[in-house]
């Protein structure tokens, strides 16, 4: 690789790394041709970026990144590494996981999430449970819909008379 390419696949991880929040690194480095293809392939239909780089590179281009600290990540960067970039925090641990019912490997090295990090292959169960912002808020809207759901079907499954005497007693009640 000349110093021109290295200075411009540096330059493609800056950018990638400051605009991406999300992103694991992994090991793929004992997948057959067949296997990393179909790994890829996976990725790709989740919407996950799949990259190959070395590891003086991504550690220089975590560096020029000023916003974070990534110091814990800098150990996993040693023998083989790929990195899977996703806007989504559990997409990739999903894949990971689904993946390696099959087969061994990638193995997580260690995953940065939103300004947490988390490190080594263990923490893949960990990874995969944790919530997409889109299910967050799903969850938040229906714990506050929930209150006006039960007035309102307490207020539909009680019988018309009984609301009807509650209004009248409370219209003729003298103020």
């Amino acid at each position: 690789m000349t110093k021109q390419e290295k200075n411009q696949v540096l330059e493609e991880l800056t950018e990638k790394f400051a605009a991406s929040p999300i992103f694991y690194i992994t090991d793929a480095s004992t997948l057959t041709v067949e296997s990393i293809n179909k790994f890829r392939r996976k990725c790709f239909e989740k919407g996950i970026e799949f990259r190959v780089a070395k590891n003086t590179l991504i550690r220089k281009a975590l560096e020029a990144n000023s916003g974070a600290d990534y110091t814990e990540l800098y150990e996993s960067l040693h023998g083989p590494t790929s990195i899977m970039f996703s806007s989504v925090a559990n997409l990739p641990a999903k894949v990971l996981k689904e993946f390696r019912e099959s087969s061994e490997m990638p193995i997580l090295k260690s995953a940065y999430v939103d300004s947490s990090i988390f490190v080594g292959d263990n923490q893949i169960e960990v990874l995969s449970k944790l919530k997409s912002k889109d299910e967050l808020i799903g969850d938040i809207i229906g714990l506050l819909q929930s209150p006006a759901k039960n007035v309102i079907s307490a207020l539909v499954s009680s019988s018309g008379g009984k609301i009807a005497g509650l209004v009248k007693t409370l219209s003729d009640k003298p103020e």
